[in-house]
């Protein structure tokens, strides 16, 4: 029923027989009533609190007038970009525009504006031009800081300057829209909130600032020298710790970016709570005409069980917007929402995931971090494993086994994929061994990457020697348990560090072990993350050390046809890739050949084009 969803207009306002309400909720997604979608659960947070929350999901953005039509809020406006950065939804690594969007209705692309933080928040400051605005979700997390842009190939300074908003929120950010919106329902003015940890404001006295804070290089300087852009970098990514980590300022023209402390991880407790909320679990009734929005089907039987990942690839965003200390719900309240999945009409006895952002992760790395944070210049699993490390899984295990205990519930399965080194580091291997016996259907999704070590270091990844302990040991136990289920591995080609010599090299490694992969991606520059870093400044901002960068639009098609050189319509550019990179012996008939040549008679040029 269209009544248990937030309102989504004054008309369904009415109707609730609301004449004034409290906070506006924007997204540049479809409106999903579901815990996997951030607008819905800062949504339902904000309503659990007592205010009264209306939401506007893809608002037009040619002009305000959506925006007019909901009435000003009493309080303020949380406005957000989606579950992903809008260029990402919007654009392949390629930058070619992509033909679907799963967040919106009917997988409609186009029904969000490029850079769709910047537009909502100026369209919400022309609505109401009075009304705190507090930017928020992953777009304005990655983008907090002046920041490398893929797609116009230049730095922009932080997006809170750009947008015009009062406040911008960073990480999970439940906590601190929670103190935002007491403060402004108490009458305290926007300027002065600016003591709230997770949050970000432009002032122009930097001496203001609340907390113990370091100063990095300007948006100016950072703009126009790569090795302070890498050297700034590096500072955001190790700062980005709740206990540890100071607030930032970055001056920004005459003022300055001020970036307080992240804010602590939710308590189980905490947790458990923004997951129970009363969602609908399903997309607005007002989408059924365009086919509801296909991004609900991966997530409406799986549940998320913990939020960080101390994992720390160097190219995944992850670590600078949920952080790298790892929390998880309780048992309990898992037991709970499996519980009431199979009360839907719909539930066919399975569910899809028990995971998130890491799916074997579900306690801290250690317990130091707990004290003293996560340490700096030091990751966790690589390049080899601390020897703090508590590599234990029986808590995960016990969780999976009274899910699938659960009446109604045929199987549990884990697709969102495990952290391999991880896993061969729990010396008992019960864990591993019921995870393949158990909870995997049909196939389980891995990220070796590559197999070279060099870019595996710049990569964030094990040496590759780890993924062959445990592709050995998959094997055995499929054997063992008489399964017939394969690994779908996730492969990177491009990645700063990657040379044409190193792609064959993967490429061969491929065809020994008889693999076509399903999932291979360009390296994808988003914003905030090291490898990203890498790849605007050619250095690594680790060391400051030159790193090799592929450019140019065919190396980078070169190196990802030779990941996929099966492929009739890849094989002139695996050609092409050979015998620039020397290697013509793999051009041929024999066994240890990737591609067949052309033939006299072929139309070499016309297959080419």
């Amino acid at each position: 029923m269209t009544i248990d969803f937030l309102p989504v207009s004054r008309d369904e306002m009415r109707k609730r027989g609301w004449y004034y309400y409290d906070f506006l909720v924007v997204t540049g997604d479809a409106y999903v009533d579901h815990p996997s979608f951030g607008a819905a659960v800062i949504a339902r947070v904000l309503e659990a609190e007592g205010y009264r929350v209306a939401m506007l999901a893809q608002p037009r953005f040619a002009d305000a007038s959506d925006f007019a039509d909901m009435g000003k809020p009493r309080y303020g406006v949380f406005v957000g970009a989606g579950n992903l950065d809008s260029m990402v939804a919007h654009y392949s690594a390629a930058k070619k525009p992509r033909r679907e969007d799963f967040y919106s209705p009917g997988k409609r692309a186009g029904l969000r504006p490029d850079r769709a933080s910047v537009v909502y928040c100026t369209l919400a400051r022309d609505a109401f031009p009075d009304t705190p605005i507090i930017l928020g979700g992953l777009e304005a997390s990655l983008r907090r800081f002046a920041h490398y842009d893929y797609w116009s190939d230049r730095v922009l300074p932080s997006v809170l300057a750009d947008s015009g908003a009062d406040l911008l929120t960073y990480g999970m950010g439940e906590t601190a829209t929670i103190e935002i919106a007491r403060r402004l329902s108490k009458h305290k003015h926007v300027s002065e909130i600016t003591d709230i940890r997770g949050t970000a404001h432009i002032t122009q006295n930097p001496e203001n600032c609340a907390f113990p804070h370091v100063e990095i290089a300007s948006f100016e300087t950072v703009s126009r020298d790569k090795r302070a852009y890498a050297e700034a970098g590096m500072t955001e990514y190790d700062e980005h710790d709740p206990v540890r980590g100071k607030a930032i300022i970055q001056p920004h023209g005459d003022a300055f970016l001020i970036v307080n402390p992240p804010q602590m991880p939710l308590t189980t407790l905490e947790f458990d709570r923004v997951a129970e909320l009363p969602y609908v679990r399903d997309w607005h009734p007002m989408y059924a005409p365009l086919g509801g929005v296909p991004a609900i089907e991966e997530v409406k039987f799986s549940v998320i069980h913990n939020r960080g990942c101390f994992g720390a690839c160097n190219f995944c965003s992850l670590a600078f917007h949920q952080g790298r200390m790892v929390t998880a719900r309780s048992h309990e309240s898992l037991v709970r929402e499996v519980t009431l999945l199979t009360k839907f009409p719909d539930f066919k006895g399975y569910i899809h995931d028990v995971g998130g952002p890491t799916a074997n992760f579900r306690r801290p790395s250690c317990q130091k971090q707990l004290k003293d944070g996560l340490c700096a210049n030091r990751n966790c699993l690589t390049p080899e494993p601390c020897a703090n490390l508590d590599a234990d899984h029986s808590d995960y295990l016990k969780l999976l086994r009274k899910l699938a205990a659960i009446p109604g519930v045929k199987k549990v399965f884990v697709r969102s994929g495990v952290r391999f080194d991880y896993l061969m580091l729990d010396k008992s291997g019960e864990f591993f061994a019921e995870l393949v016996k158990n909870h995997i259907s049909g196939q389980l999704k891995v990220a070796p990457e590559h197999c070279i070590d060099g870019v595996l270091a710049y990569m964030g990844k094990p040496p590759h020697a780890v993924y062959s302990r445990f592709i050995e040991r998959y094997a055995k136990l499929n054997t063992k348990y008489e399964k017939r289920q394969f690994l779908v591995p996730y492969l990177i080609s491009s990645h700063p560090g990657s040379r044409l010599t190193d792609a064959v090299a993967l490429a061969e490694y491929l065809r020994d072990n008889g693999t076509q992969p399903e999932q291979v991606q360009d390296f994808y520059p988003t914003p905030g993350t090291l490898s990203t870093t890498m790849y605007y400044t050619g250095l690594d901002p680790r060391t400051l050390e030159p790193v090799y960068v592929p450019r140019s639009t065919k190396e980078k098609a070169m190196q990802r046809a030779l990941l996929q050189y099966k492929r009739p319509d890849k094989r002139a550019l695996v050609i092409d890739a050979l015998r620039t990179a020397g290697r013509d012996d793999l051009i041929g008939y024999g066994k240890r050949c990737l591609v067949r040549p052309f033939d006299k008679n072929s139309d070499y040029r016309k297959i080419k084009k």
